[in-house]
């Protein structure tokens, strides 16, 4: 079920797994409560740096620390439509003829309907006075477990108000603070500046995000391939690490005794260039998974904003999603981390001679390297008296690798 998933995707918190709890937007567009964002950054101080605890991007804490930054009203608002659904609300009390809960009341009556406008759960008798008193007249309570999609029952969310003003509608956009404002802000705080009908801009703000959340998209093919590309590095390292431990206890095995401990030796050899090469490959991979989380969280956040918010929610986070998404297209970590890593090569070849010493005798481990990347070498020796050789292993890979020459 489509409200179902909804509701899934975007209210649950990544810290503590449960429903939010008054969410709150980072610059990176994750989310988290409240409650949990304070626990993350509670050795921080107003100014300070915090990392978001997804993707790890920097943001500063406002002057007034974790409760300064924004809430999600559109969440909020979503996460008041589950509780409308839930069976519970079926159940709880009106609070206009039960102001009091712990009053001590033996009677107390069922809520059957909800009033929107005036947030409170009302009981049958209570919503038709509600639909006579003057004040009231024009709300339109909704009957409790009357809707069963969350979706159906936000658009009866009445327009959003101001925060400072609280009779006041938000109808207008400051471009010069980016905000949604009312009537009574713009004549008092916003006179000289440059304002707009919110439902104008959302239209274009809403196309803009349209626009952005493509952008965006277009590098989450990327991100898969060069996982892919990751992926299949690592196997073929992998494979050849195999080959090359294989080649080695072969060419061991027929030198036996006097070469067993030197046999050891290059495995362990082997097992630590791969140890390094292996963590190497899942840096890069984190990076770019990374990356992949923060695109597809920008781009599940923008669709649902753009789809099912109204314009004031369009419009309050137009510009962070704005600047969120000109971050995204232009960082090239994770391009930057592929290049990086570049490929390698490792192979074995045996000697066809024995000699006394065993590390001649059976070869070593050591790096090769291009001005590009590094190179897995064996060396082995077919020296018996005085002659030796050296057997390589494939070219062209990315970064340097480190590797002792020591037997």
């Amino acid at each position: 079920m489509a409200t179902a998933k909804l509701l899934d995707d975007i209210m649950q918190c990544p810290i503590c797994t449960e429903m939010y709890t008054d969410p709150r937007v980072l610059p990176c567009v994750h989310m988290y409560c409240l409650k949990c964002i304070m626990e993350w950054s509670k050795d921080k101080q107003p100014e300070d740096k915090v990392a978001c605890p997804l993707c790890r991007k920097e943001f500063t804490l406002p002057s007034n620390g974790v409760e300064g930054l924004p809430k999600n009203f559109y969440v909020a608002s979503f996460l008041e439509m589950k509780e409308l659904l839930s069976v519970e609300s079926k159940t709880n009390f009106c609070e206009v003829c039960n102001p009091d809960e712990e009053s001590g009341s033996e009677v107390q009556i069922v809520a059957s309907d909800y009033c929107f406008e005036c947030q409170m759960k009302l009981c049958r008798k209570c919503a038709e006075q509600h639909k006579v008193i003057k004040a009231t007249r024009s709300h339109k309570p909704v009957s409790i477990g009357q809707y069963t999609d969350a979706e159906i029952l936000y658009q009866f969310k009445p327009p959003t108000r101001c925060d400072k003003h609280k009779d006041d509608i938000l109808k207008l956009y400051c471009f010069e603070c980016k905000s949604a404002i009312c009537m009574m802000c713009s004549a008092i705080s916003h006179r000289n500046h440059e304002c707009n009908d919110i439902d104008a801009v959302a239209d274009d703000f809403r196309k803009q995000m349209a626009y952005d959340a493509n952008d965006v998209a277009a590098g989450i093919d990327k991100c898969r391939e060069m996982l892919d590309s990751i992926e299949k590095e690592k196997n073929e390292f992998i494979e050849q690490v195999e080959k090359t431990g294989v080649a080695i206890i072969e060419k061991a095995e027929q030198l036996k005794q006097m070469i067993d401990a030197h046999k050891e030796k290059l495995l362990n050899k082997l097992s630590s260039f791969k140890e390094k090469r292996m963590k190497e490959i899942q840096i890069a991979r984190e990076e770019i998974e990374r990356q992949l989380l923060s695109r597809e969280s920008y781009k599940k956040y923008v669709d649902e904003v753009r789809q099912k918010g109204t314009a004031c929610d369009i419009a309050t986070a137009a510009s962070s999603l704005r600047e969120r998404a000109d971050e995204l297209q232009k960082n090239d970590d994770a391009e930057r981390t592929l290049a990086d890593l570049g490929h390698v090569d490792v192979t074995f070849t045996s000697s066809d001679f024995v000699v006394d010493d065993a590390q001649k005798t059976l070869g070593y481990l050591t790096p090769g390297s291009t001005t590009a990347h590094p190179i897995l070498r064996f060396l082995t020796t077919r020296r018996y008296a005085s002659a030796a050789y050296a057997v390589m292993v494939c070219p062209s890979v990315r970064h340097k690798s480190e590797f002792n020459q020591d037997g």
